[in-house]
């Protein structure tokens, strides 16, 4: 079944990008997916995406999304990220407190196109790559090992046993012991070290509260953490109980008994990200009986842009889209993960921060950004195997370069794309088209 895809989609045709002749403006793309976003932080997503193509390579997922659609497709379609570009992968620790590497954002998960996950992440390595004033070859090569180690960790996956695929993951002090640039390495164990040291609630409630208050409340700090009081005149504290309610009810049981030992104190808007720039986030303190802070971050979940062009999915509700999605995909998901809705909005929700570790792309070398790329890959051919059969997969992508030839292709070509639009929102800009703030 995998080899006769090679006659509907041959893997070549994957390669190379050109925009077609009626292509869309990409800003109006941008001012279209602002809409209903608070109004006073748009200007700052606008803002974070213009300070370089890298940044807003971040934010254009739904620009990508209508490019990619216009493109070959196999018309395999398992659960996708949506999103899959390398600052959205991380360490982070497990239930059972164990380190791991993997995709850590799901706002545009959905079923579609799994080329689609590999060619946003393959072209991300030469956005950063060109960021970080690489070579030409260096930033090509960057993908091309990347959509390589895919292919090859898809055939690992289709050798294993189901069960043993199912249960892999990628062990985050493994991957720091392998490090070979010791200067990286040195301040990944830093990073570790920092994360685990603590607690992240007892580090965020230091930070994020009120010296002395009682009873604690979130500190201020707009326009990027706030109160929102016009939100909570038109939210009543009722509806917001029955919000924290549903959300409790898409626990399991057994978490619901962790959850009810904490109580609700505070919650204000933090903004966050560059794509999520906008959208209702926020945060909620919550405080055991003994005096231990829980931070909960909810994040509002609008429709995939991935959806527009393969379909709706199967979820009416946007949050248990999102949550569905990620515990299908990830090989650990936060224990607190669930949804809710309030204010005619969607929600998901999750711990603010878990001993969660971040890659630090801007000082990483060619053979750094390489070694991440193909990490980055294996997360996404782990994920992908979790929802469909990976026989059919490598099959289809067998062992010659063909299919990484053409990612790399696609993602010089592609890159090339995003600076054109990257270029068009600072005109845009420019001619007072968009509003920005510059704010970090």
């Amino acid at each position: 079944m995998g080899k006769a895809l090679r006659s509907v989609c041959s893997r070549k045709t994957l390669g190379g990008w050109s925009p077609t002749r009626k292509r869309f403006d990409p800003v109006d793309v941008l001012i279209e997916t602002s809409k209903g976003r608070i109004e006073t932080l748009v200007p700052i997503r606008y803002g974070r995406m213009m300070a370089s193509p890298f940044a807003f390579y971040r934010g254009a997922a739904a620009i990508m999304a209508g490019d990619l659609s216009t493109t070959a497709s196999t018309g395999v379609h398992l659960q996708i990220c949506g999103d899959a570009h390398l600052v959205n992968f991380g360490g982070f620790a497990t239930p059972e407190r164990k380190l791991v590497f993997d995709i850590n954002d799901f706002d545009e998960t959905t079923p579609g196109p799994w080329e689609w996950d590999i060619k946003r992440l393959c072209a991300s390595l030469v956005v950063a790559s060109r960021a970080n004033g690489f070579s030409a070859d260096d930033a090509r090569e960057s993908a091309w090992e990347a959509a390589s180690a895919y292919r090859d960790h898809l055939a690992d996956y289709a050798a294993m046993p189901l069960l043993s695929a199912w249960y892999d993951h990628i062990d985050l002090e493994d991957v720091i012991d392998r490090m070979e640039d010791q200067q990286l390495k040195k301040l990944a164990i830093k990073s570790v070290h920092k994360a685990v040291e603590y607690t992240a609630h007892t580090k965020e409630f230091v930070k994020l509260t009120v010296a002395g208050g009682s009873p604690p409340r979130i500190q201020d700090e707009p326009p990027l953490i706030y109160h929102d009081n016009a939100l909570q005149n038109e939210v009543s504290q009722e509806d917001r109980m029955k919000a924290f309610a549903s959300y409790r009810e898409s626990l399991s049981a057994e978490r619901r008994v962790l959850l009810d030992r904490f109580e609700p104190m505070d919650s204000a808007i933090k903004v966050v990200g560059v794509g999520s720039v906008g959208t209702y986030c926020g945060i909620m303190l919550l405080v055991s009986g003994n005096g231990d802070p829980l931070f909960l971050q909810f994040k509002e979940a609008r429709e995939s842009v991935i959806e527009r062009f393969i379909g709706k999915c199967a979820y009416t509700h946007q949050g248990q889209r999102v949550v569905s999605g990620q515990r299908l995909m990830q090989s650990a998901s936060d224990m607190f993960l669930g949804w809710t809705q309030g204010a005619n909005r969607h929600f998901y929700v999750r711990q603010l921060r878990d001993a969660k570790v971040s890659p630090q792309v801007e000082l990483m070398k060619p053979a750094n950004m390489r070694r991440y790329g193909r990490l980055c890959a294996h997360a996404v051919a782990r994920a992908h195997a979790r929802s469909t059969d990976a026989i059919v997969l490598a099959s289809y992508l067998g062992k010659s370069d063909a299919f990484a030839d053409a990612m790399a292709s696609f993602s010089v070509a592609y890159a090339d794309q995003n600076e054109r639009d990257h270029d068009a929102l600072v005109k845009a800009a420019r001619a007072g088209r968009v509003d920005v703030a510059t704010i970090q």
